[in-house]
């Protein structure tokens, strides 16, 4: 029997090609980044984007996406980017950069700020097609993550799990991590039903996430 939430097949050579085409270096650059929705870029484009808790490793999985080493800085104090941050792709994808969430030392006014453009951008961008939500493999879902998910439920944006750090785990204790975030997960109406598990320090799991963002409608 199937588990629910399987790991995603490899993918075709095909798409694997299309994925690297779409992510190469040279094609990927930072737009801008936004604190208010009027500054937005128009919407003119395929988007997908990324939201993690602090430190879970967002900045380096895009930089291991897009082969740019210091294209995406993480800050040293979780919670100090308050950004949406724009990346393009050749002319034909923006890649989103959400700050992350889950960070105890941001003033509660800054918290909510982000959270009421947080909940804006999700519910008001039609060219969003998938929103790719990090886990780290070390420590499987939290709290923090479960609003997140909810969020995304409620502004019927589909995402997709990506397991992070996945080469800093024993196999027996990613197992356990896995079927954890496949309980989580069933809850959520929202959630695509396959996980992606990735380290970008061992390059596990990039090709694969390129080709699925470029295979998006």
């Amino acid at each position: 029997m199937q588990l629910p939430f399987p790991l995603v097949d490899e993918p075709e050579p095909i798409a694997l090609e299309r994925g690297r085409k779409l992510f190469d270096g040279s094609n990927s650059d930072f737009l801008k980044g936004v604190v208010a929705m009027d500054g937005l870029p128009a919407g003119d484009r395929m988007e997908v984007c990324f939201a993690g808790r602090s430190n879970v490793g967002k900045s380096s999985l895009i930089n291991a996406l897009t082969n740019r080493k210091g294209l995406a800085r993480a800050s040293n104090t979780p919670g100090r980017t308050q950004e949406i941050n724009f990346f393009t792709l050749m002319d034909s994808h923006y890649l989103v950069d959400l700050p992350g969430y889950g960070y105890a030392n941001a003033p509660i006014p800054v918290v909510e700020k982000w959270q009421r453009l947080l909940k804006r951008y999700l519910s008001g961008r039609a060219n969003l097609r998938r929103a790719f939500v990090l886990i780290d493999t070390r420590h499987g879902v939290k709290a923090v993550d479960e609003e997140i998910m909810s969020l995304l439920d409620s502004s019927a944006v589909t995402f997709q799990v990506v397991m992070t750090k996945a080469d800093k785990v024993k196999d027996k204790d990613r197992e356990k991590t896995l079927n954890q975030v496949r309980e989580k997960l069933s809850k959520h109406p929202a959630a695509y039903p396959e996980l992606v598990l990735t380290s970008s320090e061992k390059g596990d799991g990039i090709a694969t996430l390129r080709a699925i963002i470029a295979g998006l409608d």
